[in-house]
């Protein structure tokens, strides 16, 4: 990480005396980032747009210098301030001002690691910002009726985190199905068949069928640049005799996000987790809770074949129809997370332990069953909304950080 420091001083200090006048932040600084540019304002001009930036107020006296460069401040305005030669006082008054002409601020204060420790949480959420800006996501048909509390309000989605909601029409996906012939996807069917350490209800029909489905649905995907989608995978089952469960493990595994249901705010979440950390994860349903234990059961049948140890082609458990995946996950440490609201601006994240695999047969495919770090209560008394996310790996404190930076409120 590289940490730009645009440095305002008054006219009574000498700028090239920054350095020394902060060494203890400076060189704290220099402990978590791999560099500091401390730059002038003409300079900082120079840098690429998504740069990672603050505005170091050195001195006092120099409120009338970010006022002149009003136009060219990062937004948000971070206003970084010891407290030395009146920085504070400064940077108080600096922030009322940029607030009354519309462009969000903070004064990161305190001691010089409280100061290191929140541009970290900054410079993470902007790097994770960065990342998911104009990021397009999918909407194909409509959201599944029983899904009440999962939508997204579009113009705050893309206020808070950049990200434009495309809606594409069901119709799409079927004229690429019919035009895709079975011969077209054979190789990709006997790959998925040979990789499977075993298959239960699809028949060869079955797994042709939803693979070329998942190709349709990867067609449309790469025609739209879309980055992520949700599917209205219920109505799609009634026009061509099968299920998006492949399709969606198949995309997931290729590093397009893909939840099914329409589940918006779900989906949102498993972009925002791969921003972060750089991995796939699984989007799943509590359906099992013992809040004396803190264990959850939780179960789907849409996860990545790539995230499990191997995997049995069943079908989909509701519908008896398609293809679906029955993997099984490493027992060990995995982080449960969900961001909602209409606004994204809630959040529940926990680390667990996946203890065991299950194969229960009134559940969705691939089961798993986890001990909570946090009270399981939450999902009785405060859940936001049905579907979860699970990814393997202990990624709470990174997550929360990152959740909180971006002024999300934490649910409990």
């Amino acid at each position: 990480m590289i940490l730009n420091l645009i440095a305002f001083t008054s006219v009574l200090h000498d700028s090239s005396m920054v350095r020394d006048s902060h060494e203890a932040l400076i060189s704290e600084l220099e402990k978590h980032f791999d560099k500091v540019n401390i730059l002038s304002a003409d300079e900082a001009r120079e840098l690429p747009d998504g740069d990672f930036r603050a505005l170091f107020i050195a001195t006092g006296g120099v409120e009338c210098q970010v006022k002149d460069a009003f136009n060219s401040l990062p937004d948000p305005a971070l206003l970084v301030a010891d407290g030395t030669h009146n920085s504070l006082a400064a940077s108080l008054e600096i922030a009322s001002f940029l607030r009354q002409h519309g462009l969000a601020s903070e004064v990161v204060h305190g001691t010089v690691s409280q100061i290191a420790e929140r541009l970290v949480q900054l410079s993470r959420l902007h790097d994770v910002r960065s990342k998911l800006a104009g990021r397009r996501i999918g909407v194909i048909g409509t959201p599944s009726d029983w899904l009440i509390s999962s939508g997204l309000d579009p113009e705050a989605a893309k206020e808070r985190w950049g990200i434009e909601l495309v809606h594409l029409p069901l119709e799409r996906v079927y004229e690429y199905y019919d035009q895709i012939t079975d011969a077209e996807v054979a190789d990709a069917c006997e790959t998925l068949k040979a990789r499977a350490k075993s298959r239960v209800e699809p028949t060869d029909e079955d797994i042709t069928k939803a693979m070329r489905l998942a190709v349709a649905i990867k067609r449309l995907v790469a025609e739209e640049g879309l980055a992520a989608i949700t599917l209205a995978c219920f109505r799609l089952l009634e026009r061509t005799a099968t299920t998006g469960c492949l399709a969606l493990s198949i995309l997931n595994d290729e590093g397009i996000m893909a939840g099914c249901e329409g589940d918006l705010q779900t989906l949102f979440t498993m972009m925002l987790v791969q921003a972060a950390t750089g991995k796939a994860s699984f989007m799943a349903n509590p359906s099992k809770i013992d809040t004396y234990s803190n264990e959850v059961v939780m179960a789907h049948c849409t996860i990545g074949i790539n995230q499990t140890q191997g995997f049995i082609l069943r079908n989909h458990f509701e519908s008896l129809s398609g293809v679906a995946i029955q993997g099984a996950l490493p027992q060990g440490k995995v982080t449960v997370i969900k961001v909602g609201g209409t606004d994204l601006d809630r959040y529940f994240v926990t680390s667990a332990y996946l203890q065991e695999n299950l194969n229960h047969h009134n559940m969705c495919r691939t089961q798993v069953r986890l001990h909570f770090n946090q009270p399981a209560s939450y999902f009785l008394r405060n859940s936001i909304g049905n579907h979860h996310v699970i990814l393997i790996g202990d990624h709470a404190e990174v997550l929360n950080d990152l959740l909180n930076a971006a002024g999300c409120t934490r649910v409990k």
